[in-house]
């Protein structure tokens, strides 16, 4: 169930077009409706306010202006690198030595 502080993806007309974060929803007048704050992860910014059912927050398809609209939640993938890293990391000093240190300070100077 998507939920504040998350964010999604808008679909246009069947299409990808922007991301946002869901900053409040608040049950709006109409019953089983709300109003569902959203930031447009966008330059420049945008806030936007939508009138929802929980079927159209969830991922179920809708109409605005006679536009096909659809709300995606975005889930991070694991990563399965995290696990291989940890699984090699050793205590030997020598391979502590011959790791690749990159420095910032340097790069800054260039």
């Amino acid at each position: 169930m998507t939920a504040e502080n998350d964010i999604v993806l808008i679909h246009f007309e069947g299409k990808p077009v922007v991301f946002a974060r869901i900053e409040a929803i608040h049950p709006d007048v109409k019953p089983d409706w709300y109003q569902i704050k959203l930031l447009m992860l966008q330059v420049p910014l945008q806030p936007v306010t939508w009138i929802l059912r929980t079927a159209y927050i969830n991922g179920t398809e809708f109409t605005m202006g006679g536009n096909r609209i659809r709300l995606e939640e975005v889930v991070c993938p694991p990563d399965e690198t995290i696990g291989a890293e940890e699984n090699n990391q050793t205590d030997d000093p020598e391979s502590i030595r011959s790791a690749n240190v990159i420095s910032l300070t340097d790069l800054k100077k260039k």
